[in-house]
């Protein structure tokens, strides 16, 4: 594996919740590992992945064989910069008060400029 310092940053952005749990439990599995591998990761749940970053949802979802949600999420809270999509929390009637410690809001820009930096790899889930 390669040293932290030649590990692109990486986005990981989350598009669906339980409707998609294995695509779910996927993004947050790679992301979790980019944190564990040294990388700089910004993880950005939009969509019905914005509950994961709200106290309980994660633990009510479990996928067979997978790692369980509420680790994987909280693992990229504590080494990752975790962002729920501004428009998904407004139509979700979500607030920064709603979120776990850790996660913020932010919008449409501030992703755009994340994935444009020269150096950063983004996938889509």
């Amino acid at each position: 594996m390669a040293n932290a310092s030649t590990i692109r940053p990486l986005v990981v952005k989350i598009t669906c919740g339980a409707e998609e749990l294995e695509r779910l439990n996927q993004g947050l599995t790679v992301a979790a590992t980019a944190v564990a591998a040294g990388a700089e990761v910004s993880l950005w749940l939009t969509g019905d992945a914005t509950w994961v970053a709200v106290a309980g949802r994660a633990e009510q979802l479990s996928l067979p064989h997978g790692a369980p949600l509420h680790e994987l999420r909280d693992a990229l809270l504590a080494g990752a910069t975790v962002t729920v999509c501004g428009q998904c929390a407004a139509r979700r009637d979500l607030s920064p008060d709603d979120l776990l410690d850790g996660a913020t809001i932010r919008g449409a820009a501030a992703y755009v400029e994340e994935i444009l930096r020269p150096d950063a790899q983004a996938i889509v889930y």
